[in-house]
């Protein structure tokens, strides 16, 4: 009879193990990508990606492992197909008939970086977790950004 019960000690099984990463041991990088003439859909994809921390190979689910990332030129955004002129952003206000629709021209003319702003929000868990990560987002209508102090790398596509 093997085991403890007949003086022998048991064999020490190798077994492989997972690392999680901590919020301390994880050190974020900034990224800066620039929109211009991007599709909108796969921009958004990449920058969900980097936030999520899923380039990394050390990923961990449960904590927020992700980069941050800076968008500029997001009025140069573009989409595809009839998307520019069929396409709606629609909310409610809370009150019976309060559902309201925007037009995708509206939105780009009054705030262009909410629509890559949506647009990757939407690809994020929706839970506590993916409201963190959308806090290291940081879009820009224009060329110009007041994160140079960071030293953004630039962005990688993944498509």
């Amino acid at each position: 009879m093997l085991g403890h019960f007949s003086g022998e000690q048991p064999q020490q099984v190798m077994r492989p193990t997972t690392s999680h990463l901590t919020a301390q041991i994880h050190t974020a990088a900034w990224h800066i990508a620039d929109a211009e003439g991007l599709t909108l859909g796969h921009l958004a994809r990449d920058i969900a990606m980097v936030l999520m921390g899923k380039h990394r190979p050390t990923v961990s689910e449960h904590v927020d492992t992700g980069d941050s990332v800076v968008v500029i030129n997001a009025e140069k955004i573009r989409v595809s197909g009839n998307k520019a002129s069929e396409k709606f952003y629609v909310h409610h206000t809370g009150y019976p008939g309060g559902r309201r629709e925007t037009p995708y021209a509206d939105v780009m003319e009054r705030k262009p970086d909410q629509i890559i702003f949506k647009a990757v929000q939407r690809m994020l868990p929706k839970n506590k977790l993916g409201r963190t990560m959308l806090k290291k987002l940081h879009v820009y209508a224009g060329s110009e950004h007041p994160h140079t102090a960071q030293q953004p790398q630039p962005f990688k596509l993944y498509a």
